[in-house]
């Protein structure tokens, strides 16, 4: 008799020799998409991330992880003011764009706060932020932000999983 807590005949314990499989397990989870920016001296960057969460109402604060072995990585652990755009199922180009280059700033139109963070127009929802804590996380850092100003725009987040970008229709 099949073992109704397995969806496969085979279980796996996450290893370096099985790492793909283990991504594509992970891959099963929709997530939303994000560009999370800040500044720098030589000028605004910014990185793809769906490794965002909310973590506490009260106060406010947001969390994501940037990845140890990214070249960006110490201008995010190390920024003391970020933003995460949450971005419109339309704007998977624009996702692309900073999952490759951290500047395609040089071609698109941008703001700026009062603590000199990029702020991208047109998103689905925008969170502003102070950061909190930067804790270990493995091959990850984990970034908490405090939210000190959102703004939220219309439209349909853009998800991904399984390799793939797609939308979420609540009204389907």
């Amino acid at each position: 008799m099949k073992d109704n807590l397995h969806m496969t005949d085979e279980s796996f314990a996450p290893t370096a020799e099985n790492q793909r499989r283990f991504r594509d397990a992970l891959g099963c989870f929709a997530t939303g998409v994000t560009v999370v920016t800040v500044p720098t001296a030589q000028g605004p960057l910014g990185m793809t991330a769906n490794s965002f969460s909310s973590v506490s109402l009260d106060p406010p604060l947001v969390l994501w992880c940037p990845a140890r072995n990214s070249e960006r990585h110490p201008f995010f652990a190390g920024a003391s003011h970020f933003a995460i755009h949450m971005l419109r199922d339309d704007q998977s180009a624009l996702a692309m764009d900073f999952a490759r280059n951290g500047d395609p700033f040089a071609t698109l139109q941008h703001g700026t706060n009062a603590d000199h963070v990029p702020l991208l127009p047109d998103c689905l929802a925008r969170f502003e932020c102070r950061t909190h804590a930067v804790h270990d996380g493995g091959d990850h850092d984990i970034v908490v932000g405090q939210v000190e100003r959102l703004w939220v725009g219309e439209g349909k987040p853009l998800v991904f999983a399984q390799s793939h970008f797609g939308c979420f229709d609540a009204n389907a």
